[in-house]
C-alpha cells in the first residue's frame, strides 16, 4: 500500500512540474491568436500590447455540463464569463473585453470551468 501511494504521489508531482513548465513556457502573443491547453483556448483580436476582446471556449464532452470561465491578466485585471447550460457536444464560448494595454511581459490567462472543475488553464505572453 505504501509503494502504491508513493507512486501516486511522484506521478502526480511529474504531472504538476510538467504544467508549470507549459505555463512558463506559454507562447508569447505579439498580434492575434489562438491558445489552447486541454478543453480551452484563449483568442485575442488585437495586436501588440492592446487587448480589446478576448474570446474563451471550453469544449464540452459527452455530458451536459454548467460552464463559466474566468479570464485575467498577471497585473491585476480579471472578468468571469457568463455561467452557461450547455448541451453534449457543444463549445462554450464567451468574451471578456479588457479594452486596454497591458505592459509587455503581461501573462494573460483564462480557466475554464466544466460542471464546476478545472478543464484547461492557457496562458500567453503579451509582447510587443
Amino acid at each position: 500500500m505504501r509503494a502504491v501511494l508513493k507512486q501516486i504521489v511522484s506521478g502526480a508531482g511529474a504531472v504538476a512540474a510538467a504544467l508549470g513548465c507549459v505555463l512558463v513556457a506559454g507562447p508569447p502573443a505579439a498580434a492575434d491568436g489562438k491558445w489552447c491547453n486541454n478543453a480551452v483556448c484563449i483568442e485575442t483580436y488585437d495586436t501588440g500590447t492592446y487587448l480589446g476582446r478576448v474570446e474563451v471556449s471550453v469544449i464540452n464532452g459527452n455530458q451536459p455540463h454548467t460552464i463559466s470561465a474566468r479570464v485575467w491578466t498577471t497585473n491585476g485585471w480579471s472578468a468571469h464569463t457568463k455561467v452557461e447550460d450547455v448541451a453534449a457536444f457543444r463549445t462554450y464560448r464567451d468574451q471578456a473585453y479588457p479594452q486596454r494595454h497591458f505592459p509587455a511581459g503581461t501573462r494573460l490567462c483564462a480557466e475554464g470551468f466544466r460542471g464546476g472543475e478545472s478543464v484547461g488553464l492557457p496562458c500567453v505572453t503579451i509582447t510587443d
